[in-house]
């Protein structure tokens, strides 16, 4: 087996590698929708940070990743880098994968030593350049990726999930005190400010172990400074006051989302006295209602697997399809 650098001659034979990764877990995941392409790769093929292995003139598997950013991941000082679900792929093995849409290879491979390849040459390149965050998007129930990043250090840091909105669960009872003065409703954009307590308290929540996750406290003008138009906040409130919220966009972490019938939750918070009453479930009930009559099919949602108070309530409810993965490498790392 060779690992070269991935250029764009790289490009299709990648996109197809990657398609079919996609496919196969959408058997796992039969709600992800339909694509017919992956996004393509030729900011990989520019940065020149990623790697693909062949047998003879076979293209077996890349690695690929964003260009690095600092701060990585909430990391102070820490230069890092990301390889979305698109930017990296195996073939699979006609043995063990069943009716895939399409086989690559009518020999097998042990795809996680491919995978275990790939990731050596490609950290090289990575850690040349000063990257010590190393951060994968994996298909949840691809046993092998999990499974090769799993003995190469890395650990389960973010999830992302999916539901139908064509089933939604029946609100719950709410139980006394809990039930007096309640209300669901969308908050207009102007009102947003009156969430300012709810965002620094799931800061904080966040902050603490054991996801200790810091950040800085929010004023009004940085709610609204990375909302775009498409941005919504719907709440719970009680007696007047609001005491939940989950927030949704367009945007989601990886190219699935990008669907026209698909919106995302990207923020939530409850406050911890009324957490496990049903409130929460039954404003998520809500908003769901709300989006199914809009015409919408799908809905997304991300969190740390790290906090098990989100992943807790949201895969009750939503089907996991990625698992992203984490790897620090020790500052004194030098190539």
């Amino acid at each position: 087996m060779k690992i070269v650098d991935f250029n764009y001659e790289h490009i299709e034979k990648a996109k197809e590698i990657a398609l079919v990764n996609y496919e196969r877990e959408r058997r796992s995941v039969p709600v992800l929708p339909k694509e017919e392409t992956v996004p393509d790769l030729e900011h990989f093929a520019d940065n020149r940070l990623g790697v693909a292995a062949f047998e003879g003139e076979e293209m077996l598997g890349f690695l690929c990743a964003y260009a690095p950013r600092e701060d990585a991941f909430g990391t102070t000082k820490v230069k890092g880098t990301f390889s979305p679900i698109h930017a990296h792929g195996v073939v699979l093995n006609d043995e063990t994968e069943g009716d895939v849409t399409q086989v690559h290879t009518t020999k097998r491979y042990n795809r996680d030593r491919v995978y275990s390849l790939l990731y050596q040459e490609a950290a090289k390149k990575w850690v040349k350049e000063g990257i010590r965050s190393h951060a994968i998007g994996l298909y949840a129930h691809d046993k092998d990726a999990i499974n090769s990043f799993y003995y190469n250090g890395f650990g389960l840091r973010c999830i992302d999930a999916i539901r139908s909105l064509e089933a939604i669960p029946d609100p719950v009872n709410i139980a006394e005190p809990f039930n007096t003065q309640l209300k669901y409703c969308e908050l207009p954009r102007n009102e947003w400010g009156l969430l300012l307590e709810e965002h620094n308290a799931l800061i904080s929540h966040l902050g603490n172990s054991p996801t200790f996750m810091k950040l800085d406290a929010m004023d009004q003008a940085g709610l609204y400074q990375h909302a775009g138009e498409d941005v919504r906040y719907f709440t719970a409130k009680k007696e007047g006051n609001h005491i939940a919220y989950i927030k949704i966009s367009n945007d989601g972490e990886n190219f699935a989302t990008e669907d026209k019938k698909m919106i995302n939750i990207n923020g939530a918070y409850c406050k911890p006295e009324f957490r496990g009453s049903g409130i929460y479930h039954n404003l998520l009930c809500y908003l769901m209602n709300v989006l199914k009559k809009e015409g919408y099919l799908l809905l997304g949602v991300d969190c740390e697997s790290f906090n098990p108070t989100a992943r807790g309530f949201w895969l009750k409810y939503f089907a996991e399809y990625t698992h992203s993965v984490v790897r620090r490498i020790d500052d004194k790392a030098v190539l």
